[in-house]
């Protein structure tokens, strides 16, 4: 079976009716059977996401840190983006990518691409993630076997952000050195994503939602997947991630699998957030999912601030990015003044509004002062 057809066992289920009728003792139930791996299911996971269960966030919190701690220890990974490319074909709604957008678009050469590694590299980064829109004539394959090559040669882990794939093309960028992959499926919802996708590639709903599958079968070690907050009902959108993570967990054991929160940011010419997710809905998802899958990896990024960053790092986070730059070149390329952490230049646009905008050492110090270990590398490829 495939994820699809397990996704579409929820096409036609009732949601708002299921977490209307949850009560206190639904969720104290689940609640007994956390810390055993494996024995929640997803009656669980709807529970704990549901309206009865924010009562239920202190010792939910509790029991996340402690899964945390046996999991992961106190770590968190530390990574940043690069963008480098903004040409999309695309017309999502919520991007500032949009093809629609009237910006001038960019593509960094290689020797660009080596200087923008060598940036991040300094301030001490070993995890990279790298981003492109989609649009495969101005960034083909031979194209991106090239980049990752030139960002091993500064980074231990290069982890790929960009549009779906058949399997070969990303065998081929395995072979290259890349050995991460992170695809949102942006909303579960089938209508919603239909709506929200209009034209493009992207618009292809089981193309996207396969794209993991497809990585994990070509020789990935990670798998990084997740929902858009601010597109979907929160709640269903969580829990069909959620339900996605443990599909790929015990398809592939083999395979790390985290799940990311991103919130929708402001970002050119993109739509305003349809559901919010606010800050205690947005810690009750993490801690519901820490329970349903302990040994779940969980990403938190620079969308979010430095505060909120600071306040859920006891929560279950095992990953934050920092220092992030969201417009291509933007380290050196497009700001050659080196402009501070979160600062763009005008010449450019971004795909969101970062809100953390502290640097590197100011996150890794934020980590050390709470306690935890702030890891540059946990990965090599040999």
């Amino acid at each position: 079976m495939s994820f699809l057809e397990l996704a579409n066992q929820y096409r036609e289920f009732d949601f708002p009716g299921y977490f209307k009728s949850v009560t206190a003792g639904d969720v104290e139930t689940s609640l007994s059977k956390a810390g055993d791996i494996n024995r929640l299911d997803v009656y669980d996971l709807l529970n704990l996401l549901s309206p009865a269960a924010e009562g239920y966030l202190e010792p939910m919190a509790r029991m996340g840190r402690q899964l945390t701690l046996q999991y992961f220890g106190r770590t968190i990974g530390l990574y940043a983006p690069i963008y480098i490319s903004d040409y999309c074909a695309n017309h999502c709604t919520y991007c500032g990518f949009n093809a629609k957008t009237d910006f001038p678009r960019t593509k960094l050469t290689l020797e660009e691409i080596d200087a923008e590694g060598k940036a991040i590299a300094a301030l001490g980064i070993r995890h990279i993630l790298v981003l492109t829109g989609e649009a495969p004539a101005k960034t083909p394959i031979t194209y991106l076997e090239d980049a990752v090559k030139i960002l091993t040669r500064h980074f231990s882990s290069v982890a790929l952000e960009m549009f779906p794939m058949e399997e070969e093309d990303y065998r081929r960028l395995r072979a290259a050195g890349a050995d991460s992959l992170t695809v949102y499926q942006e909303a579960y919802d089938q209508a919603l994503y239909k709506e929200v996708h209009p034209r493009g590639p992207k618009s292809d709903y089981a193309f996207r939602l396969l794209t993991p599958e497809r990585g994990a079968r070509a020789g990935f070690r990670a798998l990084n997947i997740g929902t858009l907050f601010g597109l979907g009902e929160p709640r269903a959108e969580a829990f069909m991630a959620g339900l996605h993570a443990r599909f790929l967990e015990r398809e592939f054991p083999d395979v790390e699998v985290s799940l990311s929160l991103p919130r929708m940011r402001q970002a050119q010419g993109a739509i305003a957030p349809r559901h919010l997710l606010s800050d205690t809905g947005f810690v009750q998802t993490m801690l519901a999912w820490r329970l349903f899958m302990p040994r779940l990896g969980i990403t938190v990024s620079t969308r979010e601030s430095a505060q909120f960053r600071d306040h859920i790092i006891h929560l279950g986070v095992t990953r934050y990015s920092a220092g992030s730059k969201t417009d291509v070149g933007g380290y050196t390329v497009r700001n050659p003044d080196r402009i501070a952490p979160g600062g763009t230049n005008p010449d450019t646009t971004v795909q969101f509004e970062i809100t953390d905008t502290r640097s590197v050492a100011e996150v890794t110090q934020m980590i050390r002062d709470s306690g935890y270990q702030p890891v540059f590398k946990d990965w090599e490829l040999f």
